[in-house]
């Protein structure tokens, strides 16, 4: 019989995995690819989140691995944009890729050779879409043209093989909106069983154990097929069951450090991979189901910036900025706030990462 674990244990597995527990020391794009990609909807969000997980972050030199495309931003899980390494790219753009449609193929394909030497906006695409059709009047049937023109050619817009990048080459605070082609083009990805298999190896490093539709979840994909793929990776899983009796899996050599062990507090960001990696019934590993309802905005699709205390997300925070100084607000669930002391100290050192030339900061607890 598998063994149980409890919630402690999993939550401590989950905060060691991404360096919640001890920061990573590693250079970022290997941070990336130990913690799972950071989803990028929200730009903000990404130096906070490395930030949270890093030791002296510098968001320099993230731009510096968006420059030199040892990191890539684009349309991946979930059909959001993510941060991923150059090398995890072509896995996880395969798996997510398998099921698509082909009958965009030819146009695919002349919009990739052309994505690799001159970047595209928005406009640009649709300009490039509607010279390639007149020069190939049966290169698609009429009806998709028809339905694709309705939405600007947004499939394309989003599809796995482009990347963001900037117009000048540089990065900076804000994503770019043009698009290029990735380093690896599709005949270069591995095969679906392959890419299935590396999507759930990568899942188990960042977030296991985990079951079947936790994964399916985090990346957009339905069960079966992830449930297929645990299948094809079963010698070299092992498993475990959580409280509720689920079948977990994990690699043997990820950590699973003592439930007991210390948990800093930490201040994650909007959207952070954490909440989202795990069935919406099954994340009270680090999201008590009774603050489910405070950390998601049903209303606009938001997910909160959290802060962690005893690596549960204890309360939200938030930030105001004006000429006089950045204050960051902590609303907090329980009251009084537990661990107020390294609380205030965490949020300022987050505050002073993201607003270093206000002229005065301030934290306050609020809640």
């Amino acid at each position: 019989m598998a063994e149980t674990l409890s919630l402690a244990a999993l939550n401590r597995a989950l905060l060691a995995r991404q360096g919640l527990l001890e920061p990573f020391a590693l250079p970022v794009e290997q941070v990336v690819e130990a913690i799972g990609a950071i989803q990028a909807q929200y730009w903000p969000a990404v130096p906070v989140a490395l930030h949270a997980r890093m030791r002296g972050f510098d968001p320099a030199d993230l731009y510096q691995a968006l420059e030199d495309r040892r990191l890539l931003s684009g349309t991946l899980l979930r059909g959001t944009l993510h941060v991923v390494s150059a090398r995890d790219h072509p896995v996880y753009a395969a798996a997510v890729e398998a099921s698509a449609p082909r009958h965009l193929d030819p146009l695919r394909s002349a919009l990739f050779e052309r994505a690799r030497t001159q970047s595209v906006d928005a406009d640009g695409l649709v300009e490039f879409v509607e010279d390639w059709l007149a020069r190939n009047p049966d290169g698609l049937p009429e009806a998709e043209v028809i339905h694709q023109r309705t939405y600007r050619w947004r499939p394309l817009k989003r599809w796995s093989a482009l990347v963001r990048a900037p117009v000048d080459g540089r990065w900076g605070p804000r994503v770019p909106a043009a698009l290029a082609a990735a380093p690896a083009s599709p005949e270069e990805w591995p095969d679906p069983e392959q890419a299935l298999a590396g999507l759930v190896r990568s899942h188990l490093r960042a977030f296991g154990p985990a079951a079947a539709e936790d994964i399916g979840q985090w990346a957009g994909l339905k069960t079966g097929p992830v449930k297929e793929g645990l299948r094809s990776l079963e010698g070299e899983l092992i498993t475990f069951a959580d409280e509720s009796g689920r079948a977990l899996y994990d690699l043997p050599e990820a950590p699973r450090p003592d439930p007991e062990a210390p948990a800093p507090v930490r201040l994650l960001p909007w959207f952070d991979s954490v909440l989202l990696a795990y069935a919406p019934k099954h994340r009270s590993r680090i999201l008590p189901d009774a603050y489910r309802g405070r950390v998601y905005v049903a209303a606009n699709l938001q997910w909160l910036p959290t802060f962690l205390i005893d690596g549960q997300v204890a309360g939200t925070w938030s930030v105001a900025v004006d000429r006089q100084e950045a204050a960051l607000t902590l609303l907090t669930f329980a009251k009084p706030a537990p661990n107020r002391n390294e609380l205030l100290e965490e949020a300022e050192r987050l505050l002073r990462f993201m607003h270093p030339s206000a002229p005065a900061h301030r934290v306050v607890v609020a809640g």
